[in-house]
């Protein structure tokens, strides 16, 4: 029988349903064990990245150089920040089994964030003169992440799966291999040796046509929508310039060996198994609704189809050879 699936790297673009299956497998329970899954713990980038949004509006109702988005509808100023927010997650999954919780001091964040950020090779600071006031603006946003961080203890990390949603790419149109610092190319890169070491890919296929029409229908507008893993909309110009396409196909295709990707990282080859869950028929959406009102047939085939392709990963975790 394969192994659990250590830590899975949960990857697609946006509105593609890669938050659809987190929610199944938190009500999944004990029936985790037929995917190859532990109970699970799961970290995500995006909380992030509206956090970095809240702090660029702030910095423009302060009449201050916002850090890190011109406008609600931009893209990244710095598009290194892709990878700044790749360090927070390699921090957050470092934190895991810590005794002590992520502090909700907001100076503490922003001390994270440009730490993060140095890492990526940006070196200029979030806030100047402003930095007090907009430590007093984001007590509530710090309070809120603070409070969404997992928290396990280290014996609930042994015979959990840690699972690592975050999605890259690149303008429309872009032929890989895309520059740096964009695709999963660059952000795999920057993944601790930790999690690469450990690390198995679950990525879910949809066209960026269909990734932009589902990104449109989920999106319910304002706070409640915009915090929410399942309702929150990317905005259509940072749909089309960095979410137009990706490189998931040129990094399957040019893998060392066939069901893995390759990863470059600090001098050494990573191969991390690899399968994709086909969603370009929704099978997913329905996830969105009450548990309770989840058809019957729904959760039989996608239960199918997430096995048949977590069964791959578990057993290339264990069959994949060491890169030469």
């Amino acid at each position: 029988m394969a192994p659990m699936i250590d830590v899975l790297l949960l990857l697609a673009l946006p509105a593609s349903g890669k938050s659809e299956i987190r929610r199944y497998l938190e009500h999944l329970g004990p029936r985790r064990s037929e995917l190859h899954l532990g109970p699970v713990i799961q970290l995500d980038d995006y909380p992030y990245v509206h956090l970095m949004r809240r702090i660029s509006a702030e910095q423009r109702r302060l009449r201050a150089p916002a850090a890190f988005f011109e406008s609600e509808e931009s893209p990244f100023a710095d598009p290194r920040d892709w990878l700044a927010l790749i360090h927070l997650l390699d921090e957050d999954f470092a934190g895991l089994g810590a005794v002590t919780r992520r502090s909700a001091d907001p100076r503490s964040l922003l001390d994270r964030i440009e730490g993060a950020r140095r890492l990526a090779g940006i070196g200029s600071s979030i806030a100047g003169g402003e930095r007090q006031a907009l430590e007093a603006s984001l007590e509530a946003d710090a309070t809120e992440l603070a409070g969404r961080l997992p928290t396990p203890s280290a014996a609930e990390l042994r015979g959990a799966t840690i699972v690592i949603e975050f999605a890259r790419g690149g303008p429309a149109g872009a032929i890989s291999p895309l520059p740096f610092p964009f695709g999963y190319q660059h952000s795999l890169a920057a993944l601790s040796p930790e999690i690469l070491q450990r690390a198995s890919i679950l990525y879910v296929w949809v066209t960026p046509e269909e990734s932009r029409r589902r990104n449109r229908e989920r999106a319910i507008p304002g706070p409640d929508g915009d915090a929410s893993i399942l309702h929150h909309g990317v905005p259509a110009r940072v749909m089309h310039e960095d979410y137009g396409m990706d490189d998931i196909d040129w990094l399957m295709n040019s893998s060392l060996e066939p069901g893995t990707i390759a990863v470059e990282a600090g001098g050494d080859t990573h191969l991390l198994p690899f399968a994709r869950f086909d969603n370009r028929a929704d099978r997913t959406s329905f996830l969105r609704g009450d548990p309770g009102e989840w058809p019957p047939d729904a959760i039989a085939t996608l239960h199918a189809e997430l096995a048949g392709a977590l069964d791959g990963i578990a057993i290339g975790r264990v069959d994949s050879p060491p890169a030469e």
